[in-house]
């Protein structure tokens, strides 16, 4: 954030240095509010440029492995531009290569899902899937195992069909 701001006041201070160099090419004939403007408008772009190029400038660090599983587009009263091309804000991303498995049970798998959000430090949240009945939750504290190495005593939810996170951790899977 901070090397954006750093980021954003170089291109504001090029572009009043743009505006300056003009107004002394054409004789000192450009008014005297066009430099500030420029050199705010300059700013502005850069910002606009920084928040819908976050989302593609994180995923292209990624290891060719990960798969993005959802992506959060949102639109703004204080962005009014959202609203005809929405800002991707926040994804969950999941590494396939990571997902555990237990011989014993075969149905059930542990993904660490990555959770993005602008201005939000990453988050990592193991989760357990249950391939066979299409359920998942949270790896919490008070998630226990049995002696088989299943998952007992989980937070279960339904998995909604078309998931992507449920089709890439159960790919092999399928009951």
């Amino acid at each position: 954030m901070f090397l954006e701001l750093i980021a954003a006041v170089f291109a504001a201070a090029a572009a009043a240095g743009v505006v300056m160099l003009l107004n002394r090419l054409t004789g000192k004939r450009l008014p005297g509010w066009l430099m500030p403007a420029a050199a705010g408008v300059t700013m502005i772009l850069f910002a606009i440029r920084m928040e819908y190029t976050w989302y593609e400038r994180t995923v292209a660090d990624f290891p060719e492995s990960v798969v993005i599983t959802e992506t959060n587009e949102s639109s703004a009263l204080w962005r009014p531009w959202t609203y005809f091309v929405p800002l991707t804000d926040r994804f969950v991303a999941l590494d396939p290569a990571a997902v555990q498995t237990n011989d014993a049970v075969p149905h059930q798998r542990i993904a660490e899902l990555l959770f993005f959000g602008r201005w939000k430090a990453p988050e990592a949240v193991p989760m357990v899937i249950d391939c066979a009945t299409r359920l998942g939750a949270p790896m919490l504290d008070t998630v226990t195992f049995d002696e088989t190495g299943a998952v007992k005593e989980a937070q279960w939810a339904p998995i909604p069909e078309g998931d992507l996170t449920f089709a890439t951790v159960c790919k092999e899977a399928r009951p």
